[in-house]
């Protein structure tokens, strides 16, 4: 039964509790998603992007990711929503001055405060350490603090003056439940987009039917023709008498047009040739020229 040789077991070596859930470190989970990229967990470093859902990444990774699908990467999930380089959109971020980099505390000999943060809004200065609620716009991809929005409301960016509008606003590293709001959003857009484009292209075929119609109204005069020849009337007759005499009429003003242009054409170069001495119009008869031999030009 065990306890040989004088041990003595303890209550929790004989009773066994409930394991304790494992939290995580706030401070950890914040730099995860606010310092790494949500694709390659790697270190941001520009340029840097963020797609629809307000994450942030390396746009090398992306780029990576786009050429070569099939690869086995960590965190697939978080860009299956991703179609091409036009999700996403390259942030204009601010960078903070008091940010030092790795090499701040290379000797360890001081404070290293780890909720630094590496940019920070460009109108009121908080960093964007994940403590702190930002926001990019899609339009031209800067990033401000939720604060600076609310206390500054207008329609026009703080930083480089373009407009934009309450929809263009995306939370970064929202909750669960903000996420699934722009999950909606973009997918309201994307539908959007197709019934715009299915609208081009029924618009593209409106306008290439037209010569086709035409072909088609030519087409039945034909029919009229076999119809009433199957009658036996005059009336065949007297169709094909006035499809003649359109045709005569067609060849006669095209004949008539081209002896015009052949008229014109002789009448401009015989002005032309009228210029030059050795012109007929220029030369002399017999009765003009003289006996004697003279150096005149006029004499042929």
């Amino acid at each position: 039964m065990g306890c040989d040789g004088g041990t003595i077991p303890k209550r929790h070596e004989l009773v066994k509790a409930p394991k304790k859930v494992e939290k995580v470190d706030k401070n950890a989970e914040l730099a995860a998603q606010w310092k790494y990229c949500a694709l390659s967990q790697e270190k941001l470093r520009r340029p840097i992007v963020a797609c629809e859902l307000g994450r942030l990444f390396n746009k090398d990774a992306i780029i990576e990711y786009l050429l070569d699908k099939t690869a086995e990467r960590p965190n697939t999930q978080t860009v299956a929503h991703i179609r091409g380089i036009k999700d996403i959109k390259e942030l204009n971020l601010t960078d903070n001055p008091e940010w030092e980099g790795e090499r701040r505390n290379t000797k360890g000999d001081r404070y290293e405060d780890f909720n630094c943060g590496m940019f920070i809004c460009p109108v009121v200065g908080l960093e964007m350490n994940g403590k702190h609620r930002f926001c990019y716009l899609q339009t031209c991809g800067c990033v401000f603090s939720d604060r600076a929005l609310k206390e500054i409301k207008t329609d026009i960016c703080h930083k480089c003056g373009d407009a934009f509008k309450n929809e263009d606003v995306v939370v970064l590293n929202g909750t669960k439940e903000e996420v699934e709001k722009l999950r909606e959003k973009m997918e309201e857009r994307r539908t959007k987009a197709k019934t715009k484009k299915s609208k081009k292209s029924k618009a593209a075929e409106a306008v290439s039917t037209p010569s086709e119609s035409k072909d088609d109204t030519q087409a039945p005069q034909v029919d009229v023709t076999e119809i009433s020849l199957q009658n036996g009337g005059e009336s065949s007759q007297t169709a094909v008498a006035g499809s003649s005499s359109s045709s005569k009429g067609t060849k006669s003003s095209t004949s008539s047009a081209t002896k015009r242009s052949v008229q014109e054409m002789t009448e401009k170069s015989e002005v032309f040739k009228s210029l030059f001495t050795s012109h007929s119009s220029a030369k002399r008869t017999k009765d003009q020229t003289s006996n004697w031999v003279t150096h005149t030009p006029y004499h042929f």
